[in-house]
Formats: C-alpha cells, structure tokens, sequence
C-alpha cells in the first residue's frame, strides 16, 4: 500500500525520505570526490565528467533534504493544504540541474575531442567499474524508499543514482578502449563522456515532465484510487462511490470523494457516513492527509422510493 511506513505515521514517511537523502548526500560527495581525483590525475575527461554528475547529485540531495523539512511543516494561514508542494518544486529543480549538468558534459566532450590527450592511467578503470557497482546499489535503495514514502523528488534522485552507475559502466568501456588501444583511441574516452551527456538529458527531461503534472494536480496512480475507493465502500451506509479525485501535495494526498448513500436517510446520518468515510480513509491510508467528503443520493434507492 502506499505510504508504507515502519511506525504507520506521516512522521515516518518523511523520515524514511530524510533518511535516504542523507545518505545519498554523503555517499555522492565521498564516490565525487573520488571520481574526480581519479579523472584529473588518470587523465579521463570521461571520468571527470562522472564525478561532476556525482557531485552534483550531491547538491540535489542537499536541495531534497531542504524540501523535505519544509514541506512537514502543518498548514498555516497562507498555506491551508500545507507546504507539501515544496517536494515537487524540488524534484522540478533536481530535473534542471540534470538538464543543465547534460549540455554543458555534452558541450565540452564534443568540444575537447579534437585534441590530443595522454592516455588515461589503468586505475581509472577500477575507480569506474567500483563506481558502477556502489551507485547502482544506491538506487535500489533509494527507489525502494521512495515507493513506500511516494517521493517523487526522491524517485527522481534515485533514477540520477541510476544513471550515475549506467554512465559508470559507459566510461569504464571508454576509459578501457582509450587504454588498451593505444592514441588514435583517445576519442574513445570523449564518447563515453557525450553517452554519459545523453542519458541524463534523456532521463532529466522525463522527470521534468512528471514533476510538472505532479504540480498541475495530476490524478493519483490508479493503486491510490482503488485503495480510497476500497476504504470507502467499507463503511457502513455507503452505498457506491460517484466521483473520486486524488492529489499529490508532498508525500501525502488530499482527497475528494463523493459517496452516494439511501436518499430516505436523514441530513444527520448522512453527516455521520461522511465523517466515517473521512475517519476511516485517513486511519487505513497513511499518506493521505485529509478527504473531502460529499454525499449524494443513490440513483437506484432515489428511483426505487420515487416508485
């Protein structure tokens, strides 16, 4: 279900989120760091290139660390649906910077090709291959967090940890080739760099796209709308479900249900049903933090009392 949580609390899903964004942050800045030493002092463009995108995931953690505090904060004057859109605006910001970070690889290993470079050093392709296998287990980590917590700022860091251990492998083949076979492949180490470019393009431009409807208020993924459609018809008095409506702000959802009950029933009972559908929506669903509940008449009970 979504919003699985250890503690079965929204406090919880933001912590789990904090959690894995730490831990993003220091692992990127310690594998950059060494990426970078590696490229400089291996003579691999291609490898430095790695190391900036590292290092720059390291500031989307940062980025993603700050929206995650913000957006926990409860609902004030000016923010009466609270502050959970912040998470959106920061997977928005993580899909620049991924844009940014691919022109200007791409830019410079297309621009620098021509030129001749010393052949990179063969611990370069260690220093590749370690960082293929340490970022592809950091996505999965990261993934896996922000499947339970519904991150979308989170699952978009997780894919640029992705893409870090794919473009680990392209320069590990990069730095191979401009290794073992010899100066006229030096355009090799350029190529994996220009992949490398492409890949990140590609991926930065979907998590774009996603965060953007995520902020136009996007219906919510159709296991989302089965398990409130679920809860719903569970309460007692309510008779089917008319219209249902469910957005993301944050890591929670805001819902709005219209439940169809007996039309014979009295405006009191028909209040009560509504706030057992709210009541038992936001207990069953962790991520969800409020529902909007309208009754409407039941079209069979309305024409069987009309008889």
């Amino acid at each position: 279900m979504v919003g699985e949580t250890d503690d079965g609390s929204v406090v919880g899903l933001y912590r789990q989120a904090r959690r894995a964004a730490a831990w993003g942050l220091a692992l990127s800045v310690g594998l950059g760091s060494v990426k970078l030493a590696g490229g400089v002092f291996g003579h691999s463009f291609a490898l430095v290139s790695d190391a900036a995108h590292s290092l720059v995931d390291a500031l989307i953690s940062v980025t993603l660390l700050g929206a995650l505090a913000i957006s926990q904060r409860p609902p004030d004057h000016e923010h009466p649906y609270g502050h959970g859109r912040l998470e959106s605006v920061a997977g928005l910001l993580v899909a620049l910077l991924m844009l940014g970070l691919a022109l200007g690889i791409g830019w410079e290993a297309i621009g620098s090709a021509p030129s001749e470079h010393p052949l990179p050093h063969g611990y370069t392709i260690a220093i590749a291959a370690f960082g293929a296998l340490f970022q592809e287990g950091l996505f999965h980590y990261a993934r896996d967090v922000a499947r339970r917590t519904g991150s979308t700022a989170l699952l978009a860091t997780a894919w640029d940890y992705r893409l870090d251990a794919l473009g680990s492998l392209v320069v590990l083949a990069g730095v191979a080739l401009a290794r073992w076979g010899g100066p006229s492949w030096h355009w090799a180490d350029h190529a994996a760099a220009a992949t490398v470019a492409a890949s990140v393009l590609w991926v930065g431009g979907n998590l774009f796209r996603d965060n953007v409807q995520d902020l136009m208020d996007r219906q919510a993924d159709p296991d989302v709308l089965r398990d409130v459609r679920r809860e719903a018809l569970g309460v007692e008095g309510v008779l089917g479900v008319e219209k249902l409506r469910v957005r993301k702000t944050g890591l929670e959802y805001l819902v709005d249900i219209h439940v169809e009950v007996d039309p014979e029933i009295s405006v009191r009972e028909g209040h009560a049903i509504a706030h057992a559908v709210k009541d038992r929506i936001v207990r069953s669903i962790v991520a969800v933090r409020d529902v909007l509940v309208h009754v409407e008449p039941h079209a069979l009970s309305a024409a069987r009392s009309s008889l």
